[in-house]
């Protein structure tokens, strides 16, 4: 099969590996542009994607429009089978709708749950104890496409964003190779449920505001659910505070305090229903530290519960 792959960042490598080294022959690589970063935009840094393509010596496309007619010409002259596409922007049906085999998607949830740019972090966020992997065939509106293969993942209730990103980054691999297979075999696809649609949506910085009026396990899926990025905040001595991992307290001593304190050396916030311990933040301007770090460095002025 000659599959042309799609996708961007570090997360799309280890299935690009896998493919290349499979019975399977990846003609071409599609990824984003070469960006400016570092102080005074003077480094410019590459896609993880590229880099992998090339030190295979695969060529590498980076159109800054996926629409205009050059691009869609040479796309076309590789004569790819399928494309592959993970974690890549939206494409137009001139794209998407090329290959003979058609695209197929890598999605970050169980669709048709959590369909959406920030499927991993809304799932945390939403409290579910189980998540996965959905590939399936692109298709007008976005992830509505016919299912070919799920994969189920656990959540454990300490698992950040950040975690379950790494452990579907580690499964992914297999799943887009068996879904490959099971289109070569032209088994049946299922239909998408649209009675059990739910959402997730870009996330923007408003978003990630800790509202310390509800419950401490909504706080702490919240919490866990945006880190390390973008990052939960809440605002503290007109500081901002980028709370990056807390803790259910295993037995919860309800306390006559507001905001952020101490009890017993440890650093909780108040809650609808009692205290959230915080184990790490970063206060404007500084490094991220440990919460008895932060206790001994602000110690004049955080409240101490005995």
């Amino acid at each position: 099969m000659r599959i042309i792959f799609l996708g961007t960042p570090e997360f799309s490598v280890p299935i690009l590996e896998a493919l290349i080294a499979s019975k399977h022959e990846v003609v071409a690589v599609i990824t984003a542009m070469d960006k400016p970063v570092g102080r005074g935009m003077k480094e410019i840094r590459q896609p993880a994607v590229k880099i992998a393509a090339l030190r295979h010596d695969i060529p590498v496309l980076q159109p800054p429009n996926l629409k205009k007619k050059n691009f869609v010409e040479t796309l076309r002259s590789y004569l790819a089978d399928l494309q592959v596409v993970v974690a890549f922007r939206m494409l137009p049906e001139v794209v998407w709708n090329m290959p003979p085999r058609g695209t197929m998607n890598l999605h970050a949830s169980l669709l048709p749950a959590y369909r959406g740019a920030a499927p991993i972090n809304w799932a945390i966020i939403g409290g579910e104890s189980v998540t996965g992997m959905t590939t399936f065939l692109l298709q007008h509106q976005i992830d509505t496409g016919d299912l070919i293969l799920q994969k189920e993942l656990d959540i454990d209730p300490d698992d950040t964003a950040g975690i379950l990103h790494d452990r579907m980054m580690e499964h992914s691999p297999q799943l887009v190779l068996e879904s490959i297979d099971h289109i070569i075999s032209q088994k049946e696809l299922v239909k998408q449920d649209e009675t059990k649609v739910s959402a997730a949506p870009k996330i923007f910085t408003a978003d990630c505001e800790i509202d310390w009026s509800r419950s401490k396990q909504v706080i702490h899926n919240h919490i866990r659910g945006l880190s390390p990025f973008p990052t939960a905040w809440t605002t503290w001595q007109e500081k901002r505070l980028k709370i990056f991992r807390s803790s259910l307290p295993e037995i919860d001593v309800p306390v006559e305090a507001e905001g952020l304190y101490v009890k017993d050396g440890a650093l909780y916030h108040s809650t609808a229903d009692g205290g959230l311990e915080i184990l790490e933040l970063q206060v404007a301007g500084k490094k991220r530290m440990r919460s008895s770090d932060f206790v001994k460095g602000y110690s004049q002025v955080l409240p101490e519960i005995a």
